[in-house]
Order: C-alpha cells, then structure tokens, then sequence
C-alpha cells in the first residue's frame, strides 16, 4: 500500500494511472515523475518496493506542487481576482462563468439549477 501526500494509491492499477489519483498530477506529469526516479511506468503500485515509493515521493516534493499546497495556491488567485475587482474577479463573485460562454441559455452548472419560471 503506498501513501504518497497523504492519498492512498490504488494498489491494482499501474503506477502511470496510480499517480494521477494525486491533485495536481496527469498522465503526463506522472510519466515525468516516473522517469526522474527510474522507475518501470507499467509497474503495478503494489509491486513496488519501499526504496521505490520514497524515491518517487522524494522527486514529488522537490518539483512538484500538490494537494493542499496546489489547492491554497489556486483559491488564493482566485480571492486576488476578486479582491481587485477585475472581469474575472467579478464573475467569479457572481458566481457566473469567467471564461467567455453564453449565459441565456446553458451555464447550469454555475448558475445552479433553473428558478420556477411562471407558466403562460
């Protein structure tokens, strides 16, 4: 059972898909990973040894920003947009979409779901 930042990885898959179960780690960043620390990417998580699971945590927390530390990071540029009261920080308050799509029709899934409308 290997635990890397707190997160379990599942024991059956292969160490390539293992790593992406980690916030802030895809299929590419996971196969950066595996090659810094030599490591067969089509290795099963519970196939490997201790050394292994350390080296692997060892080239995560020099280079990489995961987890809680990636997820301050995030919520603290989002309050900066906010605070400044730019576009972005604006539609962010209103709770409405940031990046450019229409919002007549569609943009449920940030608006929440549709008020009662009175029937004609």
């Amino acid at each position: 059972m290997a635990r890397i930042a707190g997160i379990t990885l599942p024991s059956e898959k292969r160490v390539e898909i293992g790593l992406t179960y980690l916030f802030g780690i895809g299929r590419a960043k996971a196969n950066k990973i595996l090659d810094e620390a030599k490591i067969d990417k089509d290795k099963k998580v519970k196939a490997l040894s201790e050394d292994e699971v350390n080296a692997i945590r060892q080239v995560i927390e020099q280079n990489e920003k995961i987890e809680g530390d990636l997820r301050k990071e995030l919520q603290t540029n989002v309050k900066r947009l906010m605070d400044i009261n730019c576009y972005r920080g604006m539609r962010h308050k209103r709770r409405m979409p940031v990046r450019g799509q229409r919002t007549k029709t569609n943009a449920r899934t940030r608006k929440g779901p549709r008020g009662n409308q009175m029937k004609k």
